[in-house]
């Protein structure tokens, strides 16, 4: 596995991202729990490690509930996602190009999102 550098947000292995989904998707689970939701029946010890790989790199939290521990996400999917874009833009040698060529290559729909957003957060502050 290789370590996220410095500042860069935590890259997730498959198995990591299907689990973190279950997490996002669902809300807050035992290990059993999120086996039960995911493809195939990966082992205990399998999802175990795993939690506690996506702990060390800051992305669930555990409590005991019971006899139980229960897992949730940390960070919410949209903030992660976002994390992740934005450092894919600070890795770029021309930002604004880069931002660019994303929005040219976004659906409609997704600019008219955009443009309502700024829309109303130009709105905001004009007051």
């Amino acid at each position: 596995m290789n370590p996220a550098a410095p500042g860069e947000p935590p890259r997730l292995g498959a198995l990591e991202a299907q689990v973190m989904d279950v997490l996002w998707d669902h809300g807050p689970a035992t290990i059993r729990g999120i086996i039960g939701r995911l493809p195939g029946e990966p082992a205990y010890t399998t999802i175990a490690t795993v939690l506690a790989n996506l702990d060390r790199k800051d992305l669930v939290t555990s409590r005991k509930q019971n006899h139980s521990t229960l897992y949730a996400a940390r960070v919410a999917r949209e903030e992660h996602v976002a994390s992740v874009m934005n450092h894919a833009l600070g890795t770029s040698r021309d930002r604004a190009a880069s931002i660019l060529h994303f929005v040219e290559s976004i659906p409609d729909s997704d600019l008219d999102l955009l443009r309502e957003y700024l829309r109303r957060r130009d709105d905001g502050h004009r007051s």
